[in-house]
């Protein structure tokens, strides 16, 4: 569903996915917006709360901290702290997760780009799913026998 004409989503009429933590959600997708160079989302992680690790192995990831405190473990070793207005880039293939150690809820919007080839390859899980469910439709290429 490629578009020319700017198209305006709301938060509200997207789904929630909690299967790798907390409440992502993915506004503009190529399912949602006719996106065609990545995707942009909202997570919100209350205190305790983390988002599992994992990996993108075609796409960069752009993470911008609206609210809260989050501390982005990178390859399971380095710690960064982000807070308001801290912004933090991950590059294609670099394993992370992010994890509120804080005592308030903390709000990232996050971009991915470049698209994965398929939308199945384009982010591996290194740690088991918090919940069973498929996995979020944000539209592409459909593989062949596999997810969409």
């Amino acid at each position: 569903m490629s578009t020319s004409t700017p198209r305006k989503v709301s938060l509200r009429d997207v789904p929630v996915d909690h299967r790798r933590g907390g409440r992502i959600q993915l506004l503009l997708s190529p399912r949602s917006a006719g996106a065609t160079s990545g995707f942009m989302g909202v997570g919100v992680l209350q205190p305790g709360e983390f988002v599992i690790e994992h990996r993108h192995p075609y796409s960069e990831e752009f993470v911008y901290v609206v609210s809260g405190v989050l501390t982005a473990r990178i390859e399971g070793e380095s710690y960064v702290q982000l807070r308001p207005d801290d912004g933090l880039l991950i590059p294609k293939g670099v394993r992370h997760r992010f994890e509120n150690n804080g005592e308030e809820p903390a709000k990232v919007v996050f971009h991915n780009g470049p698209l994965a080839p398929r939308p199945d390859l384009g982010h591996i899980d290194t740690e088991p799913l918090l919940e069973e469910g498929p996995p979020p439709n944000v539209g592409g290429p459909v593989a062949t026998g596999g997810p969409s």
